[in-house]
């Protein structure tokens, strides 16, 4: 997959439309992946753009998993369509971003050598084409955009994405009534998590994610919130970001 003209997926690198960075932190092993796919669908105003951190013993793999899989799931979705390209509706982009994070997630609880039942990974993929972004996440990984602000004169941020952690009334509403449950331990009352429902385990940080099966049935999903943004010439750049 390397060789795939204009895909980059390491962790540090650049292309000619984005730039991809990762600092190792004192946790442990570094379970971000990162991917930038210039030319994405063959077509030459297409990038696509992501961000996947992943948590648990096997985060990591599960993150790489997800770079290498999900844009390819994407393609294959976006081609089923009966309109695609840049005549596609952000409609059928909604469509075609919900069936491939479906199956990715069917992906990897069928792998028969990832071992996803306590392990994850969230997901915020944007793409660029023309003038419009298209934009799908699960977990608390963010989308901002950096716009020209005449008012304060410089730039202003806003955020593309909602951050989809446990205490968001819908998430949480969703999630007890699958019997799962949502608080926070006394030593960190700042993070609520999810917790199965007879067991103070696994206290899973967000509320939607790829993996952790042993969540799914308690109300965690991986269906993606989408968000479309149509561009001005306010707007300069987007950064996607983990949470460390």
């Amino acid at each position: 997959m390397g060789t795939v003209p204009g895909r980059i997926f390491s962790n540090d690198g650049r292309s000619r439309t984005a730039s991809v960075f990762t600092q190792q932190g004192r946790k442990g092993i570094n379970q971000d992946a990162m991917l930038i796919w210039d030319g994405f669908g063959g077509e030459e105003d297409g990038v696509l753009c992501g961000v996947f951190d992943g948590h648990g013993p096997h985060g990591h793999l599960v993150a790489r998993r997800v770079r290498d899989s999900l844009p390819l799931r994407l393609m294959s979705a976006a081609r089923a369509s009966p309109k695609t390209g840049l005549d596609m509706p952000a409609a059928a982009w909604r469509k075609a971003f919900a069936r491939a994070y479906k199956a990715m997630d069917k992906d990897l609880r069928s792998h028969p050598a990832l071992d996803s039942f306590c392990s994850g990974s969230t997901a915020v993929t944007v793409l660029k084409l023309g003038s419009d972004l298209y934009m799908a996440n699960i977990g608390d990984s963010r989308a901002v955009l950096g716009s020209r602000d005449a008012a304060a004169g410089g730039m202003a941020a806003v955020q593309l994405t909602v951050d989809l952690k446990p205490d968001v009334p819908s998430e949480a509403e969703r999630i007890k009534k699958c019997r799962g449950r949502v608080f926070a331990l006394q030593d960190e009352p700042e993070v609520p998590r999810v917790w199965l429902p007879f067991d103070d385990a696994p206290g899973l940080a967000m509320a939607r994610a790829f993996g952790d099966f042993c969540l799914k049935d308690y109300g965690v999903i991986s269906v993606p919130e989408f968000f479309h943004w149509p561009l001005t010439d306010k707007d300069q750049f987007v950064i996607l970001a983990s949470d460390g």
